[in-house]
């Protein structure tokens, strides 16, 4: 380590003039790297700046070279990590912590202890040594003047004091007063001894002639002490005097607090006093409204409702403690407490009188809406009761049980009043569905659920018996099918719909009305805690039950006033639900198809009542009835698919369009011009889809049952039908039907043509067939003729069997029965004979190529062109 300390020294501090006074040989806490040296060391320049400098080896390795430095100054702790046991491990807080680990304990210790003694000897602001052995440091504290900072490394510097500038001029004053001051220093060391004797005597001297100076001094002293006596006999005269004083001030002091105490508790007692006068008297004028004051006029339902007012603050004060023992407080409370009981039976007892009298008054204009679709308008009702709303409310605060009274009441009255009024709206909203009369309400209902039969089932109708006009129930699907897409059926759906529109637009505004009118005159808009003093008691209500359960005569809370109104508006609106219900049925009933009408608008209602409040009794409502309004629509779907597969067609009569192929053109179109820009346009698809699967299976279950008419004929007739309505209708979700509408036609078009061309030439498609059979049998085309059975004599014998009369004859017996096949009402004739024509030619140029192929330079050809051919079409469609 002394090797290394003296190459340090040479190579990197002495070139910058700094001496190194310890070294330690360390490596970073944590981290396997090469070791390097931290070394204490000093200037030799004053003034000395003292640093802490880390040497580390270079990467080669054949020098050292300084890496960092630290003034020492700015070291704030060294921490030892341990003051007992021996750990090579020490941190040095400078602007961060270095920790760093030692070789040994020992070079550790000498290196904290240089550290050390530059701070005692160099630093103002001292470094604290923590987890350092205090023994440690009591050896490096410096015992002497001259002490050495690292033992034998440093020189002794020996401790002086610099002159100051006055000094420094004295002696060169002195100095140059003596010549040989410099070059003979003896000689002038003896002569300031000389004068230093000379002055010293001439010191005593000095003493001994101030002895009569002395002398007077002490004799003055002793009149001062005289002097001092006599102010202390003054001043011991002046406190006698002060101390009677001040009796007297303790005196008038203390009668000063108790006047002082006497006026602070008259002025808290007037407070008080008028705290309760204030706060505690109810004028004259309040106490005769809330006894006598008239509950009719508004001017008087203003009084009350200012005097209640007035009632509840004085009832409510917050009493100060030691207020309620007073005597006549106690009084006060008594007689609020009657005012309060005698107000609220009056104000109970005159309300319960208004709701019997409004509802009397309400029942006698319900005869001028008997004959029309339309509900009283209860606004005058909810106007006057309105002016009572304030005092509900303090009814609601005050006497609770009263408050509940008179709720139970109104919903009695009003559903009483409510269930009249709505029943014989309704019952107008049947008569005007039916047509009937309500004196003689004779009508059969039928349900036209069962529109979708066989030919020969038979369909029920709503028939009208006063009218006299009733609707065949024996006739076929297809005449019964167009009857229901009549003017009339049309009419009768769109009066249906705008009845139904009505009722439930008579409907919402009433029970928002109602709902708005509840919320506002018993106070429930806000979700409150409601407290006063009744008897145990539940209340049960039709559609929701309306309890309150008492505990030490505190009622618990409702979950919210919310579910208090929807419970009223249950109570009040019970038969809403039931007649809605029975509408539903008797529309259902009357028209199954109704149903799409009912879906739409009812489906739109709840959409609306929804945006305004999800939870509200008419959502709630609506959506229930919605659900049996959705129930209907799925059954009218049911029941068309279930007719579809118990369809049965006629075996003597040619089959055509089929009645459900019609029936679902007739129901598209209605749902389409009813759903258009519905909220439920999701379940008509739904429908749409199950319904056109379901026509898809059944026409081909008549083809494939049908006798009289081809397969062919009954799949194309149809399946155009199906994709001409598709088209027209252009229905979003029916795309892919329609695509595969098109194609069972097209396939089956070109099926029945090829088909039916095979019958006019039978033994010329037979010749032909069999020389295809032969070539594919892997015979030569141009050897097929030296084939016994379709050699060039069979081919003239078979050609001459179809001259071109006999050829137009058979295409005129194929017109008449290709006619006979095809219904009048799909038009597909003009269609199906072109097709035909075209087919017809090409089987003629085909025969041609297989003569020109297998028989060549026979010189055999056809005895009819392809222009008879269209001559003969042409002709036999135009006689037709």
């Amino acid at each position: 380590m002394t090797a290394i300390k003296h190459a340090l020294q040479r190579d990197i501090f002495t070139p910058n003039d700094e001496r190194l006074l310890s070294i330690v040989n360390v490596c970073k806490a944590g981290k396997k790297k090469r070791n390097c040296f931290l070394c204490a060391t000093v200037t030799t320049e004053r003034p000395v700046q003292v640093n802490v400098v880390k040497v580390k080896k270079s990467d080669k390795g054949d020098f050292y070279k300084r890496q960092t430095a630290w003034a020492l100054r700015d070291l704030a702790v060294v921490d030892a990590k341990d003051a007992v046991k021996e750990n090579p491990e020490f941190d040095l807080h400078f602007d961060k912590v270095y920790k760093w680990v030692a070789s040994s304990t020992a070079e550790k210790n000498t290196f904290i202890s240089c550290i050390w003694k530059l701070n005692q000897r160099y630093l103002r602001k001292k470094i604290d040594f923590i987890n350092v052995s205090s023994q440690l440091l009591e050896e490096s504290v410096p015992s002497g003047e001259n002490q050495s900072v690292a033992g034998g490394d440093e020189e002794a510097v020996d401790e002086y004091q610099e002159l100051n500038a006055r000094e420094e001029q004295d002696i060169e004053i002195m100095m140059e007063g003596c010549e040989y001051a410099i070059s003979n220093a003896e000689a002038f060391a003896e002569k300031l001894s000389r004068e230093l004797q000379v002055l010293d005597g001439a010191n005593i001297q000095s003493i001994m002639a101030s002895e009569k100076q002395v002398n007077i001094l002490m004799k003055l002293l002793d009149e001062a002490l005289k002097e001092v006596d006599q102010i202390e006999l003054k001043l011991s005269s002046y406190e006698e005097m002060l101390q009677s004083v001040k009796e007297q001030m303790d005196q008038i002091s203390e009668s000063n607090h108790l006047i002082h105490l006497s006026n602070t508790n008259n002025v808290k007692l007037l407070s008080e006093i008028e705290f309760l006068v204030n706060h505690m008297d109810l004028a004259k004028g309040h106490i005769k409204a809330l006894q006598e004051g008239d509950l009719t006029s508004s001017r008087g339902i203003e009084a009350c409702t200012n005097a209640a007012d007035a009632l509840l603050q004085c009832m409510n004060v917050a009493l100060r403690p030691g207020h309620d023992m007073l005597h006549a407080v106690k009084q006060q409370q008594q007689r609020f407490s009657d005012l309060r009981e005698q107000f609220a039976r009056r104000l109970a007892s005159h309300l319960n009188s208004v709701f019997v009298q409004q509802g009397h008054d309400q029942s006698s204009t319900l005869a001028q809406h008997s004959v029309e679709l339309t509900l009283p308008n209860h606004h005058p009702f909810h106007r006057d009761l309105l002016r009572y709303a304030k005092l509900m409310e303090w009814l609601k605060n005050t006497d609770y049980g009263k408050y509940e009274g008179l709720t139970k009441n109104y919903m009695d009255y009003l559903s009483r009043l409510y269930e009249r009024e709505i029943k014989d709206f309704f019952e107008v909203a049947k008569i005007k569905m039916t047509g009937t009369t309500r004196e003689g309400k004779k009508f059969g209902l039928h349900g036209s659920s069962g529109k979708l039969t066989g030919s020969t089932s038979s369909l029920n109708k709503l028939s009208v018996q006063s009218s006299g006009n009733r609707r065949s129930q024996s006739s076929s699907l297809l005449d019964m099918g167009n009857m229901s897409a009549s003017d009339l059926d049309v009419a009768d759906r769109t009066k249906f719909d705008k009845i139904f529109e009505q009722v439930l637009s008579e409907l919402e505004p009433l029970c928002l009305a109602e709902q708005d009118f509840i919320s506002k005159f018993f106070k429930l808009q806000q979700h409150q805690s409601i407290s006063g003093t009744t008897t145990n008691e539940a209340e049960e209500m039709d559609g929701g039950t309306l309890s309150r359960s008492y505990t030490s005569g505190i009622p618990q809370t409702i979950s919210s006033e919310k579910d208090m109104i929807r419970q009223m508006m249950t109570k009040i609106f019970r038969c809403i639900e039931p007649e809605l219900n029975n509408l539903i049925a008797l529309g259902d009933k009357i028209d199954s198809f109704n149903s799409l009408y009912m879906l739409v608008k009812m489906s739109h209602h709840v959409w609306t009542a929804q945006n305004v409040d999800p939870a509200s009794f008419l959502s709630t409502t609506l959506g229930n009835v919605l659900v049996t309004v959705k129930r209907n629509f799925d059954k009218c779907i049911s029941n068309q698919m279930k007719q579809m597969d118990e369809v049965k067609i006629s075996k003597k009569s040619k089959v055509g369009i089929l009645p459900f192929v019609a029936e679902f053109e007739e129901f598209a179109a209605l749902a389409e011009s009813i759903f258009k820009n519905a909220e439920r346009r999701g379940d008509l698809d739904k429908a749409y889809i199950k319904l056109i699967r379901a026509v898809f299976v059944s026409v081909e279950k008549v083809a494939n049952e049908s006798q009289k008419t081809p397969r062919d004929v009954v799949m194309m007739e149809n399946f155009h039908h199906i994709f001409a309505t598709l088209s027209r209708l252009k229905i979003s979700c029916l795309e892919a039907e329609k695509k595969e509408a098109k194609q069972k036609y097209t396939d089956h078009l070109q099926s029945y043509v090829i088909y039916s061309l095979g019958q006019p030439l039978e033994k010329l498609n037979h010749f032909f067939e069999g020389v295809e059979a032969r070539v594919a049998q892997g015979i030569r085309e141009e050897e097929v003729s030296y084939q016994l059975a379709f050699n060039k004599q069979e081919l003239r014998k078979v050609i001459k069997e179809y001259p071109g009369k006999e050829v137009k004859k058979g295409l005129d017996n194929l017109y008449k029965k290709v006619d006979k096949h095809l219904c009048e009402e799909e038009n597909l004739l003009q269609v199906v004979w072109h097709s035909m024509q075209d087919e017809f030619i090409r089987q003629y140029k085909h025969f041609e190529g297989l003569i020109a192929r297998c028989y060549p330079g026979s010189g055999i050809t056809m005895e009819f062109t392809i222009q008879d051919i269209l001559d003969y079409c042409s002709s036999i469609a135009q006689s037709h």
